[in-house]
Parts: C-alpha cells; structure tokens; sequence
C-alpha cells in the first residue's frame, strides 16, 4: 500500500503499545517510577516515547540501561527534545508548567505512530497498560481520545464551580490520563469558535490558545476541554479508576468503580508522592520505587505495601486500602500464575 511505504513502521513498533510521557525539571525521578510501573505488570511490549529537557536526556539512558535485562528486553525507548511546531514556543513553554504543552502535539510529532497512551509523570500502573489499550477497540466510528471526568460530583468539581471557558460536558475531563487514536486525530476537521468550517489539529490549536489564553488556569488540559466541548461526540470517558486522583478519596469515596473494581491507574497530583498530605498515595510511589526487579512480587512488593497501609488508616483515603490493593493483587497472581504456567511447560518439554 502506498500509505505503508511512505511511513515504514518497524515489525516492532506494531505490536507495540505506544506511551508517551513529557519531563522537565525535576520530574526524572517520578518518570522513571511510571514506566517502571508500565514494565513490571504489561504482557504485551511497550514503545515508550519520552519527551525530555536536553539536561535529562543522558540521565534517562542511563538509569533504563542498568534496569535487568528481563525488563529491558520488554520494551524499547526513544527520547525526544521538547519542540512545539506551530505558535510560539516561549508562549507554550509557560503555558501552566515547563512543557506541559507538549502533549498538544504529540499527533504532529509521532506521525508514524497510530495508537497512544499519554500519562502525566505522577502516574503508575496497578495493572497491565495492556487493560486501557483494549479501550482502543470500544471507540465507535467518531471516537478518537479517552480521558477521565474531571470530577466525579459537579457541586464540587473545579470546572463547574470556576471555569470561565467552554469545557466537556458537566464536571470536565483530565488530561492526566489520555488514550488517543493519532490517525484519527491527525485526519479530523474539528468544530471550533473560530471560524465556522473545520481545522485539523495542527491549525486548530495556537488561535485556541490565542483567544482563551486569559481565561485558562490548568494550561492544555484547558484547551483539551475547550476542543472537547466543541467536539464531543469526538471523546470516549472512560471511568474513574483509570485516572484516580487524591480527589477521589480525600473528601470521602466517590469513585464508585475503584471501590468495586479497585484503582487501575493511579494519578498523585498535587505533588501527593512528595509530602505527607496523602501518606495512601506516598506509600505506592515509595514501594514501586524501592522494589528491586528481580525480587518475588508478593514478598518485595505486595507485603510492604500492606504494612505501610497500616500506618495510614487515620486519613480518609486510607481508611479504603482494598480500593487500591485490589488490582495489584489481581495483576501479581496474573504474573504469578503465568510464570508458573511457562516455567512448568519447559519443564514438560525436557
């Protein structure tokens, strides 16, 4: 076909489930610990695209390089600079923090890339990637991102209280979390205020930012709201679980999928992983960064997290510790049971 030989894709990269992630500053630690995350409990192999500063481009290599070689061999990596290609890129850079924008472009960027799992750097996996990329199959025809509510309860939600801009639906969406079909993305004229036609993405998105720029306070995840307004039949909402934050908890439980199916993707915004506010969430963070790789997952992983969690049963999220202990037990005797089932069958064979 003559669309295949104008962007070769490597045999790799198609079976490849694509995440991509933006860091600067000092969030190399906090990358490091999501994709370690994404590595420990994913099936299928993982493309990671990492968008970096110039500064943390060497320290990236470095540290993926000294993880064992079972793990490497489980994912491939690619680490871009931070270029925004319309606009002013003084302008995106300050745009709510250093290079949050970039996850605008991404569709620009990757062109040869179909499928994609953006996260924030505060995220991590409870389960494998490989459970949100089968939401990629649920898409209907005009589908082509997925993101979480902002909020569960409008009467609290910051959007319905204090946005002063157009945003989805009643309580917004947040972008810490996105599943995008880029093709899609990449051929769509979008609805917009602007001029009574369609733009693509790439046209679309400087004058959005032009015109609402005094009106914005959380920078692309803003104009992700303001598209998706005009656009909705173009967004799937998947769940709270996918995306839960410390807002989920800390007022009182009001993600009702987390409590029945447990947290899949964990988000500790407001620097939850760094402070003692949210001691649930600082527990996680701690034990996916402390485990060394090759040790049992029940013993260096899943014990020490049920012990931290005791120690944090006087604060409101934890008070639900199965909430976020449910997925992670799943997913290790999923690991557990494969590695058995593999182990024997080699056995069997000799």
């Amino acid at each position: 076909k003559a669309g295949e030989q104008k962007h070769p894709k490597e045999p790799s990269a198609l079976q490849c489930m694509h995440l991509a992630v933006v860091a600067c500053g000092d969030r190399l630690e906090e990358t490091l610990i999501m994709l370690k995350s994404a590595v420990l409990f994913s099936n299928r192999r993982l493309c990671f695209h990492i968008f970096a500063e110039d500064s943390l481009k060497p320290e990236f290599e470095k540290k993926l390089k000294e993880w064992p070689s079972s793990y490497t061999k489980k994912f491939e990596s690619k680490i871009y600079p931070i270029t925004f290609s319309v606009g002013n890129a003084q302008e995106w850079k300050k745009l709510f923090k250093p290079c949050a924008a970039q996850r605008l472009f991404l569709p620009v960027i990757l062109k040869d890339v179909d499928s994609l799992l953006y996260v924030d750097t505060d995220v991590l996996f409870l389960r494998p990637i490989d459970d949100i990329w089968h939401i990629l199959k649920e898409f209907n025809s005009t589908q082509l991102a997925a993101m979480a509510p902002e909020h569960e309860i409008p009467k609290i939600g910051w959007y319905s209280r204090f946005a002063r801009h157009p945003y989805y639906g009643t309580t917004g969406v947040n972008s810490g979390v996105m599943l995008m079909n880029l093709t899609r993305i990449r051929s769509t004229q979008f609805k917009n205020s602007m001029i009574p036609g369609g733009l693509t993405w790439e046209e679309m998105l400087y004058p959005l930012y032009q015109k609402y720029k005094n009106y914005i306070t959380w920078g692309d995840q803003d104009l992700l709201n303001i598209i998706f307004y005009f656009n909705p039949e173009c967004l799937y909402v998947f769940p709270c679980q996918w995306n839960y934050r410390p807002d989920h908890c800390m007022y009182g439980s009001n993600c009702r999928g987390a409590e029945e199916e447990g947290v899949s993707i964990l988000h500790g915004n407001r620097g939850v992983y760094h402070d003692d506010k949210q001691p649930t969430f600082k527990a996680l963070y701690e034990v996916i960064r402390d485990f060394p790789f090759e040790d049992n997952l029940f013993q260096s992983l899943y014990y020490p997290l049920q012990s931290k969690f005791l120690d944090t049963v006087h604060t409101l999220c934890g008070r639900i510790p199965q909430v976020f202990l449910k997925q992670i037990e799943k997913t290790m005797k999923k690991v557990y049971e494969n590695r058995v089932i593999v182990y024997l069958g080699a056995n069997h064979r000799y």
